[in-house]
Order: C-alpha cells, then structure tokens, then sequence
C-alpha cells in the first residue's frame, strides 16, 4: 500500500481517439480512467510517434471493418511510447511514488501462460501493445488508453523510472531505443566487438548504434542510402564509426566475395568479418539487403533481424552452419531492459543529445503525422505529441 496521496486529478481529460479506419483522428473530451488495484495513473507529458502510425490508422490491416483481434475496439486512443508523471497508484501498488517520472513500457502479455510464468513475457502467444494494436483484444480493452490522451493507466511493472538527465521528449523514444537493445542483448553485443548496423541512419539504426558506443563496441560499421545523413551518423563519434553508402551498388552480387560491402567490413576488421550484425531495413527493403549484410559476418558472427524486412530470406543452409552463423528475430525489449537503458543514460554513457526533436501539441496530431512521411532528417527526426493542457 502506498502511503503517498494522489496528486490532483480532474475529472475528465482530452484524447486523440480514432473513430473510423481512414479518418482523421477526433480530440475528444472523455473521463480521466483510476487505476486499479495493481496499476497506476500517469499523467502525459510526452509521447513519441512511430512513423508508421499513419498506416496504422489509415488502413493497416487492410480493412474497413477492423472486427480482428489484433485491432482494438474503436473508437481507440493510440500512442505507444508514453512518458509522463505518476499521478495515482492503486490500492495493492508498491515501490512506485506519486510524482515519479516514468516511460511507460505499452508491451501486455497474460501473466499465466508458460512463457509468462518462465519470465519470458515477450513470447506470450497474445503478446500485445497497449496504444497500438496486438494479438489480444482483453488486454486492448483492459488498458485502452495510449500516449495520445493525457493519461494513462498501466501495470505497475510497466513502468521504467527516468532519470533526471533524459528530459521528456528524449525517453519518448526508448521504445527504438529498447527494440534494439534487446535485440542486441540477443546477439550478445559487448565490449571490443565490431558491430554493423543495415540500415544505421534510420529511427532503430541510429538508437542502434548509439546503444553500440554505450555497450563498448570497438567499432561500429553502419550502412545506408544517403550519404549526407551517413555523414551526420559518423560525425557523433568519428573514431569509431564507420559508414558506406550502398545507393549505387548492385541488390544482387555474384559472389559474397566480390561484394563491395564484404570487402569493406573485412579492410576495417583484419580481413576477419565483423562480430555481429543487426539488421534495421524497413518491411520494404529488399531481402537481398538483408542477406548481403550477413555475409559481412565472420565465422561464429551472430544476426538479428528488428527492421522486418518482408521479402522471404534466400539463405544458404550449408553456409550457415559450416560457418556457425546464428540468426535471430526480435520484437520490443522487456521493463528490465527499459531500466538498463535509463540507467546508461543517467551515467552518460548513452548520449541522446543528437535527437532533433519535433515537439507539437495534442490538437495537431492529424497534421504530424501528414507531414512525417516527407522527413528528410531520418532517425535524428524525433516526433513527439505533447498532450498537456494549454493555459
């Protein structure tokens, strides 16, 4: 039971909710929810947007009448990286005070199947993201309120406590930030390794590789398609990341070999290949992408996959296990994680400062997220929503 008393809560609140797939999102006014017994009340101050978000409400999944258990009911209120101040806590809530900072991890899972039971809730088979859509409609309805209102409701054990040096708009992008440390976790990324990041200058490929620089990597290669932005991504820490823009380099290559992305990683790691690779190329790259990168890897090299490239993967079979290669998926990252990442942030071993945030208010959410699709700044773009009352 916690002995501090709830901070001032209005009645009502305002909330960005999606009405009708294709539509505008609505700001409407709606009642402040209170938490139950094990969930606390957070107030709102900020929320990253995904850049998919459009899609999402636009017609993800490719219907109209979006009855599906991976939707919630409408009319929904998304937003999946809240952060925000703990405003109540409920009856049985321990360890969490009243006006705490907090980033509130949206990852559901049952509590009671096998996998939640062994810990492991990111394998739950009704494994679902509050604020953005899952495999389970009960816990969509059970906590239905995302970052774009101006509170929220979750688990206690859902929340990652903030440092005072991560203002509000930087840990709203701890969900990118988290995607690739967990996935990195997996491939054991470590002090002297030499990591490549596919894909370094977009939203998971920079949060990638500045998790890289946190966690000791030696050095980091990075590739990319704008050369400029590769640039900007090798200018935060020029003596140990490295980038090659791939534009003009052929998808398909008849030798690993005589790739020129095989060639450079071997010039920068001894002609031995690089220790690990994380591949952050968005559901449209093409797989022939993905599966150059890992043919960068050396023998022993481990791989993971967090961008989801959608093309089928043509991987020889043979090559893969002579040469011991170990390939991965990886979805989110768990609070535990969350709080790894915090804690390298409060100590400065993970620098945010190179996020350009775009900050705007909850009643221009419709006009954020017309205008991000034309971004040209990739992953240092950082959009936020703001849903904070005015006056």
């Amino acid at each position: 039971m916690s002995d501090t008393q709830p901070r001032s809560v209005p009645e009502t609140m305002m909330a960005a909710r999606l009405h009708a797939i294709g539509e505008p999102l609505r700001i409407d006014r709606i009642p402040v929810p209170r938490p139950r017994a094990f969930d606390v009340l957070v107030e709102v101050k900020a929320c990253g947007i995904v850049p998919n978000m459009r899609r999402v409400i636009g017609n993800f999944f490719g219907t109209q009448t979006p009855d599906a258990k991976l939707f919630p009911q409408l009319p929904a209120i998304f937003g999946l990286d809240p952060v925000g101040v703990v405003a109540e806590v409920g009856d049985h809530v321990t360890g969490v005070k009243v006006g705490e900072r907090v980033y509130v991890n949206p990852a559901r899972s049952c509590g009671s199947c096998r996998m939640c039971r062994l810990g492991r809730t990111l394998d739950c088979p009704v494994f679902t993201f509050q604020g953005y859509f899952g495999r389970s409609r009960e816990l969509m309805s059970a906590y239905p309120y995302g970052g774009f209102s101006q509170y929220i409701t979750a688990p206690s054990n859902a929340l990652v406590k903030l440092p005072a040096n991560v203002r509000d708009e930087a840990a709203a992008r701890l969900g990118y930030l988290g995607t690739a440390y967990g996935a990195m976790k997996r491939i054991q990324v470590g002090p002297g390794d030499v990591l490549l990041v596919n894909g370094i200058s977009g939203t998971l490929g920079l949060c990638a590789a500045l998790l890289g620089l946190a966690m000791g990597a030696r050095r980091i290669l990075g590739t990319g398609r704008n050369a400029a932005l590769l640039e900007k991504v090798k200018a935060i820490a020029p003596e140990r990341i490295f980038v090659q823009a791939l534009r003009d380099e052929p998808a398909v290559v008849a030798s690993p070999s005589t790739d020129p992305l095989h060639i450079w990683t071997r010039e920068l790691t001894d002609g031995w290949g690089v220790d690990a690779m994380i591949d952050c190329l968005p559901p449209g790259a093409p797989a022939s992408a993905m599966v150059r990168a890992l043919h960068s890897l050396r023998r022993g090299g481990r791989a993971v996959n967090v961008g989801a490239v959608t093309e089928p993967l043509s991987v020889n079979a043979f090559w893969l296990c002579a040469n011991r290669i170990a390939l991965e998926g990886s979805v989110w990252f768990t609070t535990a994680e969350g709080e790894e990442i915090a804690a390298m942030a409060s100590t400065g071993s993970l620098d945010l400062s190179c996020l350009e945030h775009r900050i705007v208010s909850l009643d221009k959410i419709n006009e954020l997220l017309d205008q991000m699709p034309s971004n040209t700044d990739g992953g240092f773009a950082n959009y936020v929503i703001d849903p904070t009352p005015v006056g």
